[in-house]
């Protein structure tokens, strides 16, 4: 009797895990609208047929849902997706991937980790490499301001000071643009936000390189757009697979970065941006430029945005980087006859903008002090680069090229290592680590890894690295 009770037991587990199965896949198809409401679910025959269990397990799943009222059931008709749809879910969009490496995870651990843990992976300088005391200063200034300065909305287009000083660095890089072709946003994410409304319907097709942000493509996701990728070289995207992509696939949108690109480090050349722009026009292709790290640089390298004369490329920014995360404020510089489109927008999903950042930002960079920050912040950066490069290669770790600015080096691990594996070790010992796949479309970067070299001056990254390396 004790092995027949057994046996029934395990049945019955069986049984309930098939059940499940099938209603995660319903949830997962609702929750990526591939079932909207109102929808006709496949009847109990096919869904069977297509998960490989039998009918009387999907009729208990569907009568499950049924209960839970994520389903009605129409008698004589079949079952249906209830009005009441489960919440769009960009974690059931997509490739289900380890959630060690989907677009998300990094982001995660790197804005929820406590002030002790080390974070490596991430994509933002230390506080202490930021310009505080001119940011105090800035807020000093600030607190004796007119009232309309602190509690007031901004104009649609933002504050004019801040998109003359924009319009002037943009122009220091080759890139000409009168302050009214300029807007300011609440961050570079906001900005190619507005951008995919603007530009994209669903199912439009954007292309990105391979690697690339892995925001970019959390971010498209959310648009619903086909995302399609193309390698990355040490100048750029690789023009013949380029040309191919763009052809087969014609997206409405290419979105890159422009001089430091993120995570490789690499660097465009002048000869493969004008051929990107070539084949960009041969087939109508938007491009947005992100130049996030601008300020980094010690040479301005080659700007689409300067070749094209914002015609087809979009450039946008922030100050994220080298100022302060907290204070969000970003811009896009488009073609004129774009701006009022976009401002609408703008109106739509945030009103009047930021004021009181834009504000503050302002103030910082005409702090007379800010251009020797710049400075000192690149000098840092090429030591920590020096350094940490040859710390990784003592432990196998090779830097995919070297980059001549910015805080990445983006890294083959020794052998056939798992990027994923050591994340998940090193997040065991408090320390965040970008592993390579969360920024590969095609997910080929499984033994790379990204380094943020101004978060890696603490000896115990080494130490846990060499560790973990070792096992």
């Amino acid at each position: 009797m004790d092995k027949v009770a057994v046996r029934m037991d395990q049945n019955r587990e069986h049984t309930i895990t098939r059940v499940m199965m099938v209603m995660t896949t319903i949830r997962q198809r609702i929750a990526g609208r591939n079932l909207t409401p109102g929808a006709k679910l496949p009847s109990v025959r096919a869904m069977a047929a297509a998960a490989g269990v039998s009918t009387s397990t999907v009729v208990d799943a569907y009568e499950r849902m049924v209960a839970e009222g994520v389903i009605l059931s129409r008698p004589g008709s079949g079952f249906y997706v209830a009005d009441q749809a489960a919440p769009f879910s960009l974690a059931d969009v997509g490739p289900k991937l380890d959630r060690a490496v989907d677009p998300f995870w990094v982001s995660r651990q790197s804005l929820e980790a406590g002030e002790s843990d080390l974070k490596p992976g991430c994509g933002w300088l230390p506080p202490s490499w930021l310009p505080e005391d001119s940011i105090r200063r800035a807020l000093r200034t600030l607190s004796r301001a007119d009232n309309a300065a602190l509690v007031d909305y901004g104009s649609p287009l933002g504050l004019p000071p801040l998109r003359q000083h924009i319009a002037r660095r943009m122009a220091e890089r080759g890139v000409e643009a009168s302050p009214d072709q300029i807007m300011l946003t609440e961050s570079g994410t906001q900005s190619i936000d507005l951008l995919c409304r603007f530009l994209l319907e669903p199912d439009s097709v954007v292309l990105v390189d391979d690697p690339c942000y892995f925001n970019f493509q959390a971010l498209l996701r959310a648009h619903r757009a086909r995302i399609v990728s193309v390698p990355y070289t040490p100048s750029g995207p690789d023009l013949e697979l380029f040309a191919q992509v763009v052809a087969e696939h014609r997206p409405r949108l290419y979105i890159t970065n422009s001089a430091i690109h993120n995570p490789t480090g690499a660097t465009l050349s002048p000869v493969v941006a004008h051929r990107v722009l070539k084949i960009a026009d041969q087939f109508d292709v938007t491009i947005v430029e992100d130049d996030i790290f601008a300020d980094f640089e010690h040479t301005p390298a080659p700007r689409l945005a300067a070749f094209d004369g914002l015609d087809r490329v979009i450039h946008i920014g922030s100050f994220s980087k080298t100022l302060s995360a907290a204070a969000r404020c970003g811009f896009i510089a488009a073609r004129r006859e774009w701006v009022d489109g976009l401002i609408d927008l703008k109106i739509a999903t945030s009103f009047g903008g930021g004021r009181l950042s834009a504000e503050l930002v302002y103030r910082v960079l005409s702090d007379g002090g800010h251009r020797k920050h710049i400075e000192a912040l690149r000098s840092r950066l090429s030591k920590a680069r020096f350094e940490v490069s040859i710390k990784l290669k003592n432990l196998g770790i090779r830097p995919w090229l070297e980059p001549s600015a910015g805080m990445f080096l983006w890294c083959r691990l020794p052998g056939d290592t798992s990027a994923t594996d050591i994340a998940r070790a090193a997040l065991e010992r408090k320390i965040v680590l970008a592993p390579g796949n969360a920024f590969s479309l095609s997910q080929t970067a499984t033994n790379f890894m990204r380094f943020n070299v101004s978060q890696m001056l603490e000896p115990q990254v080494f130490d846990a690295l060499r560790e973990i390396l070792k096992q």
